[in-house]
């Protein structure tokens, strides 16, 4: 049966990355978290003071990036990902909103964007693979199997994504986190490099008023048409 590559991009909390697990979990394929690679790289950046109130440091980041190994576990029983940045974990690290306010201008960067592109069609190149982000169907894999952009409405979104830090642990206020995922939308969307867009042959999913078990009902014919093909 065809391994095939499966690329989800669309707007920040979404719940791509949700949807992408379970989809790696049913299907028994390799899950990888492209959003968390470059929230990775901003970790670094804060942690050296590449990223300061003046701005980022676009030289220094650019020689420091032969200094940042970046290595993910993903455990389809638990659909967990574990993200290491030089052999720490710091998965709950990457998803603060200090890293949150600084992803965009990070991943913005050409230099940036071609080092975590480099990693992400190594990871993929077998195929067997779900991957999610903003430039899968358009940078990463242009010719992936299936390309789904997902979308859903800025209050709804803000508000998964409180929860999700609620969960977590992580106080935010719900209008400090939608304030954020705006301003991220316009980023990713304008930016020079690889900006967010749908891909010509992508699917829409709107989730807006979709459950996670609604959105698989949706999705399963589609894989299991192209896997037999």
């Amino acid at each position: 049966m065809k391994k095939l590559i499966i690329a989800i991009d669309g707007y920040s909390s979404c719940g791509k990355s949700t949807f992408a697990k379970h989809i790696a979990a049913r299907y028994h394929y390799l899950y990888i978290d492209s959003g968390a690679m470059y929230r990775t790289v901003t970790l670094y950046a804060l942690q050296q003071g590449i990223i300061t109130e003046q701005g980022i440091d676009e030289e220094k980041l650019k020689s420091s990036l032969e200094h940042i190994d970046i290595s993910f576990t993903f455990d389809p029983a638990t659909l967990q990902s574990i993200h290491f940045l030089n052999g720490e974990n710091v998965e709950e690290k990457i998803r603060s909103i200090e890293v949150s306010q600084h992803v965009s201008p990070v991943s913005k960067l050409k230099f940036v964007r071609e080092k975590m592109v480099a990693l992400q069609r190594e990871a993929g190149k077998e195929g067997g693979i779900v991957m999610d982000g903003r430039d899968i169907g358009t940078v990463v894999f242009p010719e992936a199997d299936l390309k789904i952009f997902m979308t859903a409405s800025p209050e709804i979104r803000a508000r998964r994504r409180y929860l999700e830090l609620k969960e977590k642990g992580i106080e935010a206020s719900l209008e400090e986190i939608k304030k954020n995922l705006m301003e991220r939308d316009l980023i990713d969307s304008t930016r020079e490099e690889s900006p967010l867009r749908q891909a010509s042959d992508a699917i829409v999913l709107d989730n807006s008023h979709m459950t996670l078990e609604q959105q698989m009902e949706w999705i399963d014919p589609l894989i299991r048409k192209l896997m037999q093909s």
